[in-house]
C-alpha cells in the first residue's frame, strides 16, 4: 500500500520493548507507523531502525498540550484520511507496600498508565473516524493492557490499580464509540522479555526497611526479573497487534503469556482465599494465623 490509501497508526511508547516490536510488525506489513517516544536521541534511533515508513512524534503522554500537537501534525500527514489505528502502549510499573507507599509514586503511576491513554485517545479520536468528514474506514484501539489488569500482585499494587482503571477504560470506550464504528480491544501480556523488569531496581527497599515489608520487597526484586528474563519476546506481541489490526472481527480482549492455564486461565478459576495462599507462598509472605 503506498500514497494515500496507506493504512496507518499510532503507537505510543515505541523507543523500545514491546512498543517498538508493534512499529516493526506493522511496518513489516506494510503500515505507514507514527510512533512515539519522548527523547530526541530515541527518535533518530527509530527512524533509522524502522526507515521512511516510521515517523517519530515526541510527546510525553501525560503532556496534553504536546499530544494535542502531535495529533495535529498526524492529521496534516493523513490528508483529510482517517488513522487506522492507534495503540496505547506508553506505560511503567511502579510499586511498593501499599500502606508506606509515597503518594507521589501513585501519582505518577496514574498519570502515565491511566491519564496517558486517556490523553491520547481524546486527541486522537477524531482521526479515527469520530470526525465525519475524514475520508477512509473508522479505525480500532488497542489498549495494552497486563496480567495485572485482571490478577493483583502484592507490592505492584499501583502498577496493578493502573491497569485495572485502563481495563474499565476500555470497556466503557468501546461502548460509546460504537456511534463512530471504533473498536476497541484490550490485551494483557504476562511477562514479556522488555526492559520494563530490569527496572524492578527502581523501588527503593531501603525506603521501606524496619518495615514487614523489607525483606519481602528484596525477595520480589530478584524474582520479577527473573521471570522477566523467562518472558516471551516482544516481537511474539507486535504479531499479535498486527493481526487484531488486521482481522475482519477481532475479539474484544487477548491474552498473551506463557503458560496460560497455569498463569492466567486456572487463577481466574480459583476462589479467591486458595490464590491468596498460593501468591503468599509464591512471593515467601508470612501469613499471620
Amino acid at each position: 500500500m503506498t500514497g494515500l490509501h496507506q493504512k496507518s497508526a499510532v503507537v505510543t511508547g515505541a523507543s523500545t520493548g514491546i512498543g517498538r516490536a508493534i512499529a516493526k510488525a506493522l511496518i513489516d506489513q506494510g503500515w505507514r507507523v507514527f510512533a512515539s517516544v519522548r527523547k530526541e536521541e530515541d527518535a533518530a534511533d527509530l527512524q533509522a531502525a524502522l526507515g521512511e515508513n516510521c515517523t517519530p512524534l515526541l510527546f510525553d503522554v501525560t503532556d496534553q498540550d504536546a499530544v494535542a500537537s502531535a495529533a495535529g501534525a498526524v492529521r496534516d500527514a493523513l490528508d483529510g484520511h482517517t488513522l487506522s489505528g492507534l495503540v496505547n502502549n506508553a506505560g511503567v510499573a511502579l510499586g511498593g507496600p501499599l500502606l508506606y507507599l509515597d503518594p507521589e509514586i501513585m501519582r505518577r503511576q496514574m498519570e502515565i498508565n491511566v491519564f496517558g491513554p486517556f490523553f491520547v485517545t481524546q486527541s486522537f479520536a477524531p482521526l479515527l473516524g469520530a470526525d465525519r468528514t475524514l475520508r477512509g474506514d473508522p479505525g480500532r484501539i488497542v489498549n495494552m493492557s497486563s496480567i495485572a489488569g485482571k490478577i493483583a500482585s502484592p507490592i505492584l499494587g499501583p502498577y496493578a490499580m493502573s491497569k485495572h482503571a485502563l481495563e474499565a477504560f476500555s470497556e466503557s470506550l468501546r461502548r460509546e464509540l460504537m456511534v463512530h464504528g471504533i473498536d476497541v480491544i484490550i490485551v494483557g501480556p504476562g511477562t514479556i522479555q522488555t526492559p520494563i523488569w530490569a527496572k524492578a531496581d527502581e523501588i527503593d527497599a531501603e525506603d521501606y526497611k524496619g518495615t514487614e515489608y523489607y525483606d519481602i520487597l528484596m525477595s520480589m526484586r530478584d524474582k520479577f526479573k527473573e521471570v522477566g528474563n523467562k518472558g516471551l519476546p516482544p516481537e511474539d506481541v507486535g504479531a499479535l497487534i498486527a493481526k487484531i489490526l488486521t482481522t475482519p472481527k477481532p475479539k474484544t480482549r487477548y491474552a498473551i503469556l506463557r503458560n496460560k492455564f497455569l498463569m492466567w486461565t486456572l487463577p481466574r478459576l480459583l476462589p479467591k482465599r486458595r490464590l491468596d495462599r498460593i501468591i503468599a507462598d509464591r512471593f515467601d509472605i508470612p501469613v499471620r494465623s
